[in-house]
């Protein structure tokens, strides 16, 4: 359904590189490099960072997050450790969870900016 997203940054460059590391155990690396924006994905750009240099951090009461797929239970953690250890926050340690129709494992966390981005893993159906 969705093609691709976009969050604001203040700090494009540093959050690049954070991103950069953080998505790597997801499969997605930086592809388009252009003046205001960064794009990363597998084969295209499916997620992209937008310079927003005079932007507050946006608070994190908002309800909204962006959910990646990641391949495994390795790479939630991995994720979530990454984005820690850069100076992110997080907004729910790795683990199992319930959703509506299944339960998966995933983590969350608070970007530097504010954003909330969760990472997640379904288990195989056997």
């Amino acid at each position: 359904m969705l093609d691709h997203v976009s969050i604001a940054v203040r700090d494009l460059a540093a959050s690049a590189a954070a991103y950069g590391r953080i998505l790597a155990p997801l499969g997605l690396r930086q592809l388009v490099e252009r003046p205001a924006t960064v794009g990363f994905g597998k084969n295209y750009p499916e997620f992209w960072l937008n310079w927003r240099p005079a932007m507050t951090p946006v608070p994190e009461d908002t309800g909204n997050h962006l959910s990646l797929r990641a391949p495994d239970e390795a790479a939630v953690r991995a994720f979530h450790a990454i984005a820690l250890e850069l100076g992110c926050k997080s907004a729910g340690d790795p683990g199992p969870r319930q959703a509506a129709m299944t339960t998966y494992f995933g983590a969350f966390i608070f970007d530097r900016d504010g954003n909330k981005l969760e990472a997640v893993t379904f288990p195989k159906k056997a």
